[in-house]
């Protein structure tokens, strides 16, 4: 019964991110347990019902039904993400109520989580927002100017305002946030790069902070890694042809996003860069969107967090196709031989590891080593949950790392235990005896 605190905070957790569902009748330590025999499931719903609708506002998106798994009967509400946020605890108000889904845990949100939540309710970015605090005259644009001119375009008023780099309200003229992180005009845009002894962060050899406008931090950041990585040649025909050993392209790519896909609302955080003997590191701010997966950002979906920025990003020819970034980063690294590269969520960050050191790909069903436990947890879950599991339940599940659960699911897809099922924010598994004929 959803009656704890902690339930109605994962309840509006829920509201708020990427939904979720809540079982009833299984313990707090994971034990099968049904509901009460004779219970009177039509008054339990409703009074179910009736708690969400008294404890959460606005009003949840719920799905309330009954599962029967082996002689054992479940209530499950499901609850989809909601269009009217941020949703809070009544009881708390909208200032202290408001409760966010960092991974398997709830997280209060921070007035920022909550200033950002209310934007996407009315589909504005942080970056299309006014800047009334600085003054439109007082800043030098000739940085970015001369970037349209190296494209061969021109960034005049009419161009300005209607890539939201200049806003127009009672006659006078605002800058963006857009333009001012462009610009690097606000404390917390900078790349910060290091390079460490060995494979951990007990000794720095060399770090930098970069700040100034948004391209010039790129490019001082890939000037950082290649005067830190492996630069060989080979002789092709009658030319010397010099190759890092982490591919360029993958580098800017995955610079250019974590510069384009951060999140800028949240002021204490910067762009990490590590370089380490094994791998070279870059950490943005800001999980995922929470309308997509893991499994959609590695397909090539793209959710565009800063509308501004991406836009300029386009225009300047810095990104040639939405969502290709990521591919990119991968086909390339691949093509030279390397560790494919990891693109992980981690809390409210990603993180995203270049690997330097070559090793041959082996096939998952050797990489991975699956217990007959994993396969029975797994098995339950599906069968309390309509025979569908994600990537993000598996890991609740199994109690394990992202990409430990994703290799396990593939393997049982490989064995022929499991099917993955849609290519999109639908993507799950299924088991494959159970499939629809």
């Amino acid at each position: 019964m959803p009656k704890s605190a902690e339930e109605c905070r994962t309840i509006i957790a829920f509201s708020n991110t990427a939904g979720g569902k809540l079982i009833i009748g299984v313990d707090n330590q994971g034990e099968i347990i049904g509901l009460e025999p004779n219970v009177n499931i039509f008054e339990l719903k409703d009074k179910v019902a009736s708690i969400i609708y008294e404890t959460c506002y606005p009003t949840v998106l719920t799905d309330i039904y009954t599962t029967t798994i082996d002689d054992h009967l479940f209530l499950i509400v499901e609850v989809y993400r909601g269009n009217l946020l941020p949703y809070y605890l009544k009881s708390k108000g909208k200032n202290e109520g408001v409760y966010i889904r960092v991974g398997a845990t709830n997280r209060k949100a921070s007035h920022e989580n909550i200033l950002e939540l209310e934007r996407q309710r009315m589909n504005i970015s942080f970056d299309q927002e006014a800047n009334r605090e600085v003054a439109f005259d007082s800043l030098n644009i000739s940085s970015i100017e001369s970037r349209f001119m190296l494209a061969g375009k021109v960034l005049d008023q009419s161009v300005m305002k209607n890539l939201n780099l200049m806003i127009e309200e009672n006659g006078t003229f605002y800058p963006s946030n857009g333009l001012l992180i462009l610009l690097g005009k606000l404390d917390h845009v900078s790349i910060k790069c290091s390079r460490f002894k060995g494979t951990a962060m007990d000794v720095f050899l060399d770090r930098k902070e970069y700040d100034g406008d948004l391209f010039t931090q790129l490019e001082n950041a890939e000037n950082f890694i290649k005067n830190h990585i492996k630069l060989s040649s080979e002789i092709v025909g009658l030319q010397r042809k010099d190759q890092y050993e982490i591919p360029l392209e993958a580098i800017r790519e995955s610079l250019i996003n974590a510069a384009v896909h951060r999140d800028y609302s949240n002021d204490g955080r910067d762009i990490k860069v590590g370089i380490y003997d094994d791998i070279v590191n870059v950490v943005s701010p800001g999980g995922f969107p929470s309308t997509i997966t893991q499994e959609d950002i590695l397909e090539g979906r793209s959710e565009i967090r800063n509308k501004v920025i991406a836009r300029v990003f386009k225009e300047l020819n810095y990104i040639e196709q939405w969502g290709s970034g990521i591919r990119r980063i991968k086909s390339s690294c691949k093509n030279k031989g390397l560790k494919e590269p990891e693109i992980l969520e981690k809390g409210d960050y990603v993180d995203v590891s270049l690997y330097r050191e070559i090793v041959a790909q082996k096939q998952v069903s050797e990489e991975v080593l699956i217990s007959k436990e994993y396969e029975e947890l797994i098995s339950d879950y599906l069968k309390l949950n309509q025979n569908k599991i994600t990537t993000k339940e598996a890991q609740v599940v199994l109690d394990l790392g992202e990409r430990r659960s994703r290799e396990i699911l593939r393997v049982m897809v490989d064995k022929d235990i499991l099917e993955r099922v849609g290519r999109t924010t639908n993507t799950h598994y299924r088991m494959k005896e159970c499939e629809t004929k």
